[in-house]
């Protein structure tokens, strides 16, 4: 008989998820483990932009001509 679907939370201890109550689960249950995002986290994009302007002695186009610079491709 299939069981319903459970959550059980845990958290990352050294590369391991140890489980808040670990007789939650019998041994060798097959898991997939999701992390729960802050709603206060910044965005990908947000938390990046620290970084804009901090690498000196790049051309001032860099941003606009990466693909030149990096691979050869025509300046825009």
């Amino acid at each position: 008989m299939l069981r319903p679907p459970m959550t059980c939370r845990g958290k990352v201890k050294n590369g391991v998820v140890v489980l808040e109550d670990a007789r939650a689960l019998p041994e060798d249950t097959v898991v997939s483990v999701e992390p729960i995002v802050s709603p206060d986290a910044p965005a990908l994009g947000e938390d990046l932009m620290r970084f804009a302007g901090t690498i000196k002695g790049m051309p001032s186009d860099m941003s606009r001509n990466h693909d030149h610079y990096a691979h050869g491709a025509p300046r825009k």
